[in-house]
């Protein structure tokens, strides 16, 4: 597993810092998005006068917050994991923690599919009931 830090991980990629704009590039997110995760405390880049200078390790934690985003996990939630990474990497209550949170995530997922697949047997029943009487009509 890879630690926000960058440890335990061989793609850190090759640059010893990278720009906002180079960030933003390669993982096709706005500057914005990413002064946002800065204003939320998830990045914290060096500066050098007004530039922002983004380690390797920051890079790591853009993509654990995206891939948390696409996984469904809030803010917040991202927020603990990284946090638990950056201050003792590996530790089993961490993996503990996370586990948790992917059985809750899997939980809310499979109720919205089954509301879903609820939703879309009434819209079928409405709508063949629509079709007959639309039949019935003619």
């Amino acid at each position: 597993m890879i630690n926000a830090q960058g440890q335990l991980s061989a793609d850190t990629g090759a640059q010893e810092s990278y720009s906002i704009s180079e960030l933003s590039r390669e993982f096709e997110v706005t500057t914005r998005t990413i002064r946002f995760y800065e204003d939320e405390g998830l990045l914290r880049p060096d500066r050098v006068g007004r530039q922002r200078v983004y380690s390797p390790g920051d890079r790591v934690r853009l993509k654990l917050i995206l891939r948390g985003k696409r996984l469904g996990f809030s803010l917040s939630e991202i927020g603990d994991i990284i946090q638990m990474y950056d201050s003792t990497p590996g530790e089993s209550g961490q993996l503990t923690y996370f586990i948790d949170r992917i059985q809750q995530r899997r939980h809310a997922l499979q109720q919205q599919h089954d509301d879903i697949e609820v939703t879309l047997r009434e819209l079928n029943q409405i709508e063949k009931q629509c079709r007959q009487q639309l039949q019935r009509l003619d």
